[in-house]
């Protein structure tokens, strides 16, 4: 079993962590803010420039579990405020594309309809040709909102259209052969 609820999460010059009585961890950087509530298998203090996380009880399996789920999320909530995360998506098809309207993003996508998708807050949009970019400082956010785009027109095997992460290989399959 990993043992990664044992590393302390160092903290950046610039940056706030608070832990509150009610077991809130406030994370706060530039204006930024982002706030978890740990569970009570947990037990999480800041001490020397770290947030330093305790199992209540290390007999327990979910105690083990949740404190290295909540080391992650910290960490992920600290990389958030200070640098953000990005997730790039590319759409492939003639014709097809992508633009902005106010909070949603309408995509033609090959279907007769133009379908949207609602941004959520905290998650910044921006669609260049057939580039969509998404950021924001959440990282569950950002990840889901660019998962729920691509599910709209996933990437297909035999002509390569659809939504796909620019970094995804999409394997293409040869598709029938006529006779010989």
């Amino acid at each position: 079993m990993s043992r990664i609820g044992n590393k302390p999460v160092q903290i950046p010059s610039g940056v706030n962590v608070t832990v509150a009585d009610d077991r809130t961890v406030t994370v706060e950087s530039g204006g930024k803010s982002l706030s978890m509530n740990v569970r009570p298998e947990v037990d999480v203090r800041v001490e020397d420039g770290a947030v330093i996380l305790n199992a209540v009880s290390t007999e327990d399996r979910f105690s083990k579990a949740y404190w290295g789920t909540a080391r992650s999320l910290i960490a992920n909530m600290i990389e958030g405020v200070t640098k953000g995360y990005e997730k790039q998506l590319q759409i492939v098809g003639v014709g097809w594309g992508g633009t902005l309207a106010g909070q949603r993003l309408d995509l033609k996508l090959g279907f007769a309809n133009i379908v949207s998708v609602d941004i959520p807050t905290g998650v910044d949009v921006t669609v260049a040709k057939d580039i969509i970019t998404v950021k924001g400082t959440d990282k569950q956010k950002v990840g889901q909102f660019a998962a729920e785009v691509r599910s709209k027109r996933k990437p297909e095997p035999y002509n390569g259209k659809g939504i796909r992460y620019t970094d995804e290989v999409v394997r293409r399959k040869q598709g029938k052969a006529f006779g010989s």
